[in-house]
């Protein structure tokens, strides 16, 4: 799978990258079918599958239950055969989310995570936002956090999941990478994706298929060939549990790309 540059950071990425929610969380999500959290030899086999398909790129988050633990139990190959995604400001206890933007907060929570994942560094670490993007960019100076962190070697790039089109815009400024949502329901962002091929920074792409709910061959292929068009979209993050289902979404993507080129 031919990888894409991602931003200015030097790394290059899968343009599919691998969503972990579902292997340690199935409460108070969006996806249109209950599941069960698959066990450690379907997590296997989902991981190896994604390595066999030239997938690089994994997104986590302390968000998402017991994912990173077991990520950093699981994950085969090499570690540097992995561009890990994990965030800060977010936890989901007790069966609610939790934020704290701290600057106290994120550095325990970068700990934490180079613990469970079981790594010295993290390839990209993104604020979880709760909807008030410009505040925690302002005023608790999250993105600031990041960077001093990026300076002392524990995260090798940083920015933000951002849910307002100025978040997005501001965080751009601020950092290496912005995690921005685009479906065929919802292209609000459109402006964040033009200020990042700007900018020459990179974009994560989330909620691609509304957490499911937009799901068709045809739609998959009409909303990857969008995509893949946008110059600064370097990855477009799928959450799934399912080998079967990671295999298809590769096979769309690689068809949307010939389409494209």
């Amino acid at each position: 799978m031919q990888k894409r540059a991602f931003g200015q950071t030097g790394c290059w990425v899968s343009p599919i990258g691998l969503g972990t929610v579902k292997l340690g969380r199935n409460q108070q999500v969006k996806y249109p079918h209950a599941f069960e959290i698959p066990d450690d030899t379907a997590v296997k086999k989902l991981l190896q599958t994604a390595l066999e398909l030239g997938i690089n790129l994994i997104d986590t988050a302390p968000a998402y239950g017991n994912s990173e633990e077991r990520l950093g139990q699981l994950l085969p190959g090499n570690r540097t055969d992995w561009h890990i995604v994990t965030k800060v400001g977010e936890e989901f206890i007790n069966g609610q989310s939790q934020f704290d933007f701290s600057e106290r907060y994120i550095q325990k929570s970068i700990e934490r995570s180079l613990k469970l994942l079981r790594t010295d560094y993290l390839d990209t670490v993104l604020v979880h936002s709760n909807g008030d993007d410009l505040e925690i960019i302002n005023r608790f100076g999250a993105l600031d956090v990041l960077a001093d962190l990026k300076s002392k070697g524990l995260i090798r790039s940083y920015g933000m999941s951002t849910k307002t089109v100025e978040g997005g815009l501001l965080a751009l400024e601020k950092s290496d990478v912005v995690m921005a949502a685009y479906n065929l329901q919802d292209k609000k962002d459109i402006p964040v994706f033009t200020k990042a091929a700007e900018l020459a920074k990179a974009i994560l792409v989330k909620k691609a298929f509304a957490s499911g709910h937009l799901h068709t061959n045809d739609a998959a292929l009409q909303v990857f060939q969008q995509i893949l068009s946008l110059p600064a979209a370097s990855s477009i993050v799928i959450g799934t549990c399912n080998p079967r289902h990671l295999k298809e979404n590769v096979a769309l993507m690689q068809e949307a790309m010939r389409r494209i080129y």
